[in-house]
């Protein structure tokens, strides 16, 4: 019921929207305020049906902020606990976000703004169904999103065929275990569609998304690297040679492979040298400001 809640809340705000709106970038400034304090008090929350229902109070308030005019240049960088990159062809942006429930488990948050330049607003809300997705490798849209926090957008284009844009995400994932995700979203008219068979490797025929999962504890680099020309990630694999499907003795093994882009598709390079060191941080976002350049090798 309370994404239900959430989806109505989105629908309900952007339907509402029938005159441009003309604030100045002060009234965005006055939303980044608000924003903030109402993020505070999710978090200060003592439960999690608080925290879900100030959680809907968030999204109100940010849907009401997007309808601004030129909404889409504004980066709302002071609301920390929201993600926001936009894709280098500033087709669109998305800013994801979660919530900690007290079982030690995540609820994503997020939407897909398009730039409509001072058009009137166009807005994809997602709605996380992790724990209603009978298969993870599903192809799925906007209302049967596998949630995450992304934190990089890398497009792919190859000949006359749309394109498509690579997502890095951080999900986090239990008291036990981290998850890490390179999700694939694709448009075609007014449908948004993520996952896509995309990937080309051992073990890989079939797979729509690719999803890596470790000990908390642990910390896995997954980014794309300009100087190896690829999206770069750390191989994981069991502590113990017989234990292996336990994800909560899984961690990085030193060694490194990586996807680069050819012929419109992810070819998997394995056990890659890197020029240089990766960031082993287990941080969820990297910074959008730096805007990573796309990776194409066609």
């Amino acid at each position: 019921m309370k994404v239900i809640r959430f989806y109505i809340l989105l629908i309900i705000g952007m339907l509402s929207f029938s005159v441009k709106a003309q604030q100045s970038p002060n009234t965005l400034n006055v939303f980044q305020d608000t924003l903030i304090k109402i993020s505070a008090r999710v978090v200060a929350s003592q439960n999690d049906a608080q925290k879900l229902e100030i959680n809907g109070g968030f999204v109100k308030t940010l849907v009401d902020a997007l309808k601004v005019s030129n909404s889409f240049s504004y980066p709302f960088d002071s609301l920390k606990n929201v993600s926001v990159i936009k894709s280098p062809d500033q087709a669109f942006r998305i800013l994801s976000w979660y919530i900690l429930l007290e079982n030690g488990t995540y609820r994503y948050y997020g939407a897909v703004q398009m730039n409509t330049k001072s058009g009137p607003l166009k807005l994809y809300p997602l709605i996380d169904q992790t724990d209603n997705l009978g298969d993870a490798n599903s192809i799925t849209n906007n209302q049967k999103w596998l949630g995450a926090r992304y934190y990089e957008i890398v497009p792919v284009t190859s000949g006359n065929r749309l394109p498509y844009y690579v997502l890095l995400g951080w999900k986090g994932n239990t008291q036990m275990t981290t998850k890490k995700v390179i999700d694939i979203l694709s448009f075609n008219k007014d449908n948004l569609t993520f996952g896509a068979p995309v990937f080309d490797g051992k073990e890989l025929k079939g797979k729509n998304r690719i999803i890596f999962e470790y000990a908390k504890s642990n910390a896995m680099t997954l980014k794309t690297d300009l100087k190896a020309g690829m999206i770069v990630f750390d191989h994981l694999a069991s502590f113990d040679p017989e234990i292996k499907g336990k994800f909560e003795y899984y961690g990085s093994d030193g060694t490194f492979d990586g996807f680069k882009i050819i012929g419109g598709r992810l070819k998997l390079q394995e056990d890659i040298t890197l020029n240089n060191d990766p960031n082993s941080s287990d941080e969820f976002y990297a910074d959008p400001k730096k805007n990573v350049k796309p990776i194409r090798k066609f």
